[in-house]
């Protein structure tokens, strides 16, 4: 079974910013398997899902994909683990980072 994963890059990862027409460069990010993170996307308020569209364009939500993170996504991610598998996921929170589906 495969859980969420915090990683730390000793290079940069890009992930393409579509919207912004450029590439964006993290050495943060949280691996997080393709069914959670379709809970995440299904507990996101519409707002949250808005911001999420802009800074991730149609991208598709496929294992091996990679997303631009943003403090709604970081706050929905933090959210939706604390109350469906009672995890503290708090380290995202104020930091860039990169999502990988897995």
């Amino acid at each position: 079974m495969q859980q969420i994963r915090f990683v730390k890059e000793p290079k940069p990862i890009n992930v393409s910013h579509d919207t912004y027409r450029r590439e964006c460069m993290y050495t943060r990010g949280v691996h997080i398997p393709f069914d959670d993170f379709v809970g995440i996307l299904e507990d996101m308020s519409e707002d949250t899902k808005l911001y999420f569209e802009f800074h991730n364009p149609g991208k598709q939500i496929t294992p091996g994909t990679y997303l631009n993170g943003h403090a709604g996504l970081a706050k929905s991610i933090v959210n939706y683990y604390q109350n469906t598998k009672d995890m503290q996921v708090g380290s995202l929170i104020g930091q860039d980072f990169y999502v990988k589906i897995i």
